[in-house]
């Protein structure tokens, strides 16, 4: 990964801009689209908590992720059911976010919310195995920045009681994405507006 430079981290947007960045994506692209039928009904009540991490390494990341774990754990669900971390300050390369996440696995199991949290994750480069990078379809699990999703184990047993084929809902993401085509998913601006975040992500990719 090509580090940040601390003229890039001082450029880097806000707290608001990235919660507003966030929020944007969620309403046009994951709600917008349906690609999760569970997030409508958690965003109009208000159950999303949104946190921005100012990490610029690994290390730090993973104490906002254990601080956030521990809250959304003490809250009741009703007033903060998920919680979303964004990180628009490191891990731009995905491959080295995909790596991180072991680390965020085992943060679970030694804060002991194994069975009661879990964490699934975004990322502005995600891209599934075997697909290629311009690949519509990765655009389903594209964030404008680096994202852990930290959830109930709970409310996903909820869920899936509502909606137990969940296979069915990725094969559906499936045939929406390509069906838009990547000027389509382009055309919603669900990317971060910092011209700098942009740069970094791009820059990440192409290492």
């Amino acid at each position: 990964m090509t580090p940040v430079s601390a003229t890039a981290l001082r450029a880097l947007p806000d707290r608001e801009t990235v919660v507003q960045d966030t929020i944007h994506w969620l309403e046009r692209a994951v709600i917008g689209l349906n690609l999760c039928p569970f997030a409508k009904g958690v965003h109009a009540k208000g159950q999303i908590h949104y946190a921005v991490s100012a990490a610029s390494d690994q290390e730090a990341l993973l104490d906002d992720l254990a601080h956030e774990l521990d809250a959304l754990a003490a809250s009741s669900p009703e007033k903060r059911d998920t919680t979303l971390l964004m990180a628009p300050g490191c891990l731009g390369d995905f491959l080295e976010f995909n790596d991180f996440l072991a680390a965020v696995d085992g943060l679970v199991d030694a804060l002991d919310l194994g069975g009661i949290l879990q964490v699934a994750s975004f990322h502005p480069q995600f891209q599934f195995a075997g697909t290629e990078l311009d690949d519509v379809t990765n655009c389903t699990n594209r964030s404008p920045y680096p994202t852990l999703h930290l959830l109930r184990e709970e409310s996903i047993d909820q869920a899936v009681k509502v909606f137990p084929e969940a296979e069915a809902i990725f094969e559906r993401n499936m045939r929406v994405l390509e069906e838009m085509g990547m000027q389509g998913w382009q055309s919603l601006g669900v990317g971060p507006r910092c011209p700098v975040a942009r740069a970094e992500f791009l820059v990440d990719s192409q290492a």
